[in-house]
């Protein structure tokens, strides 16, 4: 008995070690017919109930063994079955239904005579049930008929994704999945032309139309969507994104470091990318917050500049609001506001990233929105050419006059997403093309749209910066905008920007880009200044230490503030630039301050009678005109003298109010009240000529922001 024990063991040890020799594991990648990888497609053991799917890159890794048939599924695809015989690598290329969508019709929102509509479309009504409508990214609602959405060839999922209404108003898909099959009145469905003459082309996937019975959803916002449908916020999630870390600057004394010297930053980009973020309800990375960008996305109401120089010179000194012994002072610019036909003839040239990773509806279809923007506030003087890269660079559209609108847009409107990031040989392109088309006097400008992931040289930052700096000598101005979410690259923007005579922003929505390029158009795209700096010496009578609050990565050193080489930022016409410097008072007692050192001998002043008791610091300007190369000085007195923040003036409190929340974000050591309610009271304070609401929006953004309160 024990011997037959003995030899059934073997006999499983021995069928275990057999299917084991069987057993391997197959890899291998999904792509469509254009050769784009598929992300999530669902891969099963025919039969069984193992299976995998597909990673972002289309890859797979699944174990089987020789003879299994693997079934490979993906929604608005023919599913493929592959029988395992002796490779370890099996790639599959899925197709699409060639007759989707073939009987059907669709309205948008308006009501459409079927014979009125090429393409395919299709209406239901809400008279079966059981029936469910699918999507690319697996969200399933109930529904009264089986259609599935065309999709386009494309390596990400969401670009698959249609464009839903929902009682008219644009909605998501997990929104769309939401919704109560009971409530449907009809769903209309429609694609090509007809989807794209009514919506655009973000609605080149097609368009699903849904009503439901009583207009429940008529006129809400997303949020009030979500909310109505009980959807949560978007979890945080890691991101490939790229940002430079810094460490925020801290408190000095006058009697070691009497000097603060730094660039001016008219860059707005970090807020706008925040924003971002904090809508989707994701954590904000702490080196995504430059606290001066913040305080810069906002317009104050500085006085026009009365003199010979393109900007007035304005500050103001209060309390901090953050630490109650501390005093807060702000530095603001006015640019001369220059009536738009008194500007100079524009030669612009849109370098433009069409490589593979901008294929996201947020990226190259949202770009192509925001450029046509631009174009509509072109002069017939001015003249625009379009340079894109991708594997190569190239010209698609020579310098072209203002007045041809159309021509520059229909260009921008054949751009499409493949290929490789080499940037290098885009800005080489872009630059040439700038240079043979220079206009004397005039505004001179690369416009450079991208996620930010390309490569220069050995796809090094520092690779890049020695080329941008190279071409800022051109004497033409760089403007950079971001795109996208996920992959961005925001590193290689700011560099860009800070190296190449730019300004940079970060395009979110499209309002944003209706604000950049459209209503601040002047600010963005002409200089009035150029290579303006800052430099303010505090006088230790009244200071006891101070520190410059943001502009980490625009701080000079004393001597460079004369040296007419050292480049520094651009000021726009219009345009407002705001600094803030937190001061510890002299004879205030303080937890920031550094150990005191002991005077020293060779650097002691000797005492002067008139000792400034009434000078808080002395503050110099230096800038060049934009077609100039020598330096034109400024200088102004700050007084000592500081009101109560409930008295200081609305710039000063609103101001105060975005550094606040900026420094909370970054977990600043150096702020010892820390309370959401504080930052929005004061915001409320100085919340005045706020027509575009952008102000407001800051509001609510910090009051509804639950990681945050």
């Amino acid at each position: 008995m024990k011997s037959l024990k003995l030899i059934s063991s073997a006999i499983a040890m021995l069928i275990c070690f057999v299917t084991m020799a069987q057993e391997r594991t197959i890899t291998g990648t999904v792509t469509d017919e254009s050769n784009s990888p598929l992300p999530d497609v669902q891969i099963a053991i025919k039969g069984t109930k193992t299976g995998t799917q597909t990673d972002f890159d289309g890859k797979y890794k699944i174990k089987t063994q020789k003879g299994d048939a693997l079934v490979f599924s993906y929604v608005g695809m023919k599913s493929e079955t592959v029988i395992v015989q002796n490779s370890n690598v099996i790639d599959i290329v899925l197709k699409g239904y060639s007759n989707q969508l073939s009987e059907v019709v669709v309205t948008g929102y308006h009501t459409t005579k079927k014979q009125m509509i090429t393409g395919s479309v299709a209406m239901v009504r809400s008279t079966a049930s059981g029936v469910q409508v699918q999507n690319s990214v697996g969200y399933l609602a109930s529904l009264d008929y089986s259609f599935k959405m065309p999709r386009e060839s494309s390596s990400l999922s969401q670009k698959n994704e249609p464009m839903y209404i929902i009682d008219g108003v644009p909605a998501k898909a997990n929104q769309m999945a939401k919704i109560n099959p009971n409530d449907i009145d009809n769903v209309s469905v429609l694609k090509d032309q007809s989807a794209t003459s009514i919506y655009g082309s973000k609605a080149s996937n097609g368009v699903v139309v849904i009503s439901t019975k009583s207009n429940l959803y008529k006129n809400l916002s997303e949020k009030e969507l979500d909310q109505k449908l009980n959807i949560l916020p978007i979890p945080a999630e890691p991101t490939q994104e790229d940002y430079d870390t810094f460490v925020e600057n801290a408190f000095e004394s006058p009697k070691t470091a009497p000097l603060s010297t730094f660039s001016i930053d008219v860059d707005n980009a970090s807020y706008t990318n925040i924003r971002r973020f904090l809508n989707n309800g994701q954590q904000v990375p702490k080196d995504a917050v430059r606290v001066e960008e913040m305080v810069n996305f906002f317009k104050y109401t500085y006085p026009q500049p009365k003199n010979e120089h393109p900007f007035s010179i304005n500050t103001e000194v209060s309390d901090s609001p953050w630490n109650s012994n501390n005093k807060i002072l702000k530095i603001g610019l006015q640019g001369k506001n220059i009536p738009t036909d008194d500007l100079p003839a524009s030669n612009l040239v849109f370098l433009i990233d069409v490589s593979g990773s901008m294929s996201d509806l947020n990226k190259l279809p949202l770009l192509k929105q925001s450029f046509k923007i631009l174009v509509n506030e072109l002069r017939p003087k001015d003249k625009v050419a379009i340079v894109v890269y991708a594997g190569a660079a190239g010209m698609v559209l020579p310098p072209t006059s203002g007045k041809e609108k159309k021509t520059i847009i229909d260009a921008l409107d054949k751009l499409e997403s493949g290929g490789s990031t080499a940037g290098g040989a885009g800005i080489e392109l872009a630059y040439k093309t700038a240079t043979e088309n220079f206009i004397k006097g005039g505004n001179n400008r690369v416009i450079l749209a991208t996620d930010g992931d390309f490569n220069v040289g050995s796809s090094s930052n520092s690779d890049m910066e020695k080329l941008i700096e190279e071409k800022r000598k051109t004497g033409v101005f760089l403007t950079c905008l971001g795109y996208g979410m996920g992959n961005y690259k925001d590193s290689k923007m700011e560099i860009l920007a800070d190296k190449g005579n730019g300004n940079y922003a970060y395009i979110d929505n499209i309002q944003e880009a209706n604000r950049f390029l459209g209503k601040e158009f002047k600010g963005s795209m002409f200089a009035i200044a150029k290579d303006v700096k800052i430099q303010i010496e505090f006088n230790p009578k009244q200071v006891q230490a101070y520190r410059l609050i943001g502009y980490e990565n625009r701080k000079l050193r004393p001597e460079d503030f004369k040296n007419d080489a050292i480049d520094a930022g651009e000021l726009g016409s219009n345009h407002t630039v705001t600094a803030l410097y937190e001061i510890i008072p002299a004879g205030v007692k303080s937890d920031y301050l550094t150990a005191q050192t002991d005077d020293l001998k060779y650097t002691k002043t000797e005492t002067n009678s008139n000792n400034y008791n009434n000078e808080l610091a002395t503050i110099k300007f230096r800038y060049k005109k934009p077609d100039g190369e020598k330096s034109i000085e400024m200088v102004q007195v700050i007084e000592n003298k500081s009101i109560a923040l409930n008295k200081a003036s609305d710039d000063m409190k609103f101001s105060t109010a975005v550094a606040w929340f900026g420094l909370k974000l970054r977990d600043s050591k150096l702020i010892a009240d820390k309370s959401s309610e504080g930052i929005v009271k004061l915001a409320k304070q100085g919340n005045s000529n706020d027509d575009e609401g952008y102000k407001a929006e800051f509001i609510r953004l910090v009051k509804t922001t639950k990681q945050y309160n």
